[in-house]
């Protein structure tokens, strides 16, 4: 299933089904406008489907991951916009979200710079989030006369990085530097400038070789059980689990196990 995106790169590489998408406005930090929300969104939906899509790389150009919403394109337009049309835009912001979120496939944020704004909510839906040091991170919200609680920000960063620190984050908008961020466990992992992407890919390599549909449910069950009490945890564990029992790469892992050689899960 082919991806052709106007407002950013994108790349697959079809050895390992690691797709690449690169933020490509260097010289505004990979500020987001209308476009680039709509096709990040449209293509996390396809991705989510896509046989050929393992694993999900999502980095920037340039020396910023992405700086938020563009001042101009996008912050500067909306004041044009009646409160129908600023609603449609906040739900298309969050429907982006919400396809990163819950995409069946890993997710891997590579920040390669600043991360701000809309572009730090959208590291946060990532299931990973590799930085360079120079990746500075704020929710920028409140900043700007809105609430911190934007884009499911309130929802995904308490489960990160716990209440209080989130509260930090979110009530002050103030930026925090990427050894602050690996501290409090928004960062996986914090690497030099260049090696961010390297560093990623690694990843997403390691994880493409992994078995993908297990992946997936461990990917649903994170967010599936945080509104269940322990008994329903349970209970729906056992149920996914037993359904993994049926599927090929559980006995493929046994095979391979016995036969001391590595496995080769299904692609």
């Amino acid at each position: 299933m082919p991806v052709t995106a106007r407002s950013f790169l994108y790349e697959l590489d079809a050895d390992t089904g690691v797709a690449l998408i690169t933020l490509n406005r260097p010289e505004r930090l990979n500020a987001l406008t209308f476009e680039v929300y709509a096709e990040l969104r449209d293509t996390f939906a396809r991705l989510d489907t896509d046989p050929d899509v393992r694993v999900i790389v999502i980095t920037g150009a340039g020396r910023g991951f992405c700086s938020g919403g563009d001042v101009e394109d996008i912050i500067g337009a909306l004041f044009g916009r009646d409160a129908a049309g600023l609603l449609e835009f906040t739900k298309m912001t969050c429907d982006l979200v919400l396809n990163i979120h819950r995409c069946r496939r890993p997710v891997i944020a590579a920040l390669n710079g600043t991360v701000a704004g809309a572009g730090a909510v959208i590291a946060a839906a990532c299931d990973f989030r590799i930085a360079a040091e120079s990746a500075k991170i704020a929710f920028l919200f409140t900043k700007v006369g809105l609430s911190g609680a934007d884009m499911g920000a309130s929802w995904l960063l308490p489960r990160i990085v716990g209440l209080g620190h989130a509260t930090e984050l979110l009530m002050t908008g103030d930026f925090i530097d990427a050894a602050r961020a690996r501290e409090i466990g928004l960062y996986h992992r914090v690497v030099a400038q260049d090696q961010v992407l390297a560093t990623a890919k690694e990843l997403a390599v390691k994880l493409s070789n992994g078995p993908s549909d297990a992946l997936a449910v461990t990917k649903r069950a994170l967010e599936a059980e945080a509104d269940m009490d322990f008994a329903k945890a349970l209970d729906y564990e056992a149920q996914v689990q037993a359904k993994l029992m049926e599927h090929p790469d559980y006995r493929e892992a046994y095979e391979a196990f016995k036969a001391k050689r590595p496995t080769r899960f299904a692609r």
